[in-house]
């Protein structure tokens, strides 16, 4: 959800930059248009960072053994976004 915030921010502020040309008193739309890109960039960072983060891989394993019957075997690893674990 926070990636798709950091996209809308960023094109909201990118509208306002180069889309909108009005001129209204005491407001300068340009630069609420640069801070909302910054913002939306900064946003959408965070949202991959974590999204990175938060990812895990789980693995099982079924084996038959004749006379024993079936054995399960869960393991759980959990890897980081540089790929260590």
């Amino acid at each position: 959800m926070s990636i798709g915030a950091g996209i809308a921010l960023f094109v909201i502020g990118a509208i306002l930059v180069f889309a909108v040309n009005v001129d209204v008193p005491y407001v300068d739309l340009d630069m609420i248009g640069y801070i909302l890109m910054g913002a939306g960039v900064l946003v959408f960072l965070i949202g991959l960072i974590l999204m990175l983060r938060r990812r895990s891989t789980q693995q099982v394993t079924r084996t038959v053994e004749p006379g024993v019957g079936e054995r399960i075997t869960q393991t759980e690893s959990r890897t980081s976004g540089d790929g260590t674990v």
